[in-house]
């Protein structure tokens, strides 16, 4: 039996590597989280809005949003008013300089304890590796699915996402082949290529030292689809128009 992986053991990998991979096991022990209450979530996945910014003209990807602030020594999570999603083009030369206004999370995710719990948890990890006074979160749910034959999780390609910390979370993987993972020193060509299969498995990426991507998916038999959720943090403020970098 393998080992349990510590909470120094996944800063040490984020600090030496820029990245640390969470089978589902060693996540629900670190974050303290219940397996069934995070399951308990799954179905919102199901009846996500498209994207309806997608520049390539897909129709492959649904989602919403939601922006949190973790203040610190508390760890206290709090809401905050719905905002737009921005990002730089230099880091998104796809979606880049543009507002996007995707639909809120729904009340009921945003209100269930498990959700608090995944949140603050992860940013309490964090802020062991880069100490700051408040994180700001921005939580993507996203299902890319193959309805019309192929789903793209990062039309944008291999990019960083200009945070400090970024968690890719797995929900859920039906029907599909593809999807794998990418993670490469943004600075060197090393790397490393995976699969993430296993429901709340996890992976956790300094943003700064990494780039990131998914390939892209197809239908094993019909329909498939891909659901993750995606978390930022960063300090000092949400990335805006005029935010400082």
């Amino acid at each position: 039996m393998s080992k349990p992986l510590s909470q120094s053991a996944v800063i040490t990998g984020l600090s030496n590597a820029g990245y640390a991979f969470l089978q589902t096991a060693d996540a629900l022990t670190l974050l303290d989280l219940d397996r069934g209450q995070l399951n308990s979530l799954r179905d919102t996945w199901a009846h996500l809005p498209r994207d309806t910014y997608l520049r390539d003209g897909g129709r492959y990807r649904s989602r919403r949003h939601g922006c949190f602030v973790q203040d610190f020594p508390s760890g206290l999570l709090a809401a905050v008013p719905h905002r737009a999603h921005w990002q730089p083009t230099s880091y998104n030369a796809l979606h880049g300089g543009l507002e996007r206004w995707f639909e809120p999370l729904e009340a009921d995710v945003v209100s269930a304890p498990v959700w608090n719990r995944l949140l603050t948890s992860i940013g309490s990890l964090f802020v062991q590796g880069r100490n700051v006074e408040r994180w700001f979160i921005e939580a993507h749910q996203f299902r890319i699915d193959t309805a019309s034959g192929i789903g793209r999780p990062t039309p944008e390609g291999a990019h960083r996402d200009g945070v400090d910390f970024v968690a890719v979370i797995l929900v859920e993987r039906r029907c599909v082949r593809g999807g794998e993972t990418h993670v490469f020193d943004a600075n060197g060509p090393s790397g490393v290529r995976f699969t993430m299969q296993e429901p709340w498995s996890m992976l956790l990426m300094d943003d700064a030292r990494v780039i990131h991507e998914s390939t892209p998916i197809q239908p094993l038999e019909g329909y498939g689809h891909r659901d993750t959720l995606v978390l930022t943090y960063r300090a000092g403020s949400f990335q805006g128009p005029g935010a400082p970098g």
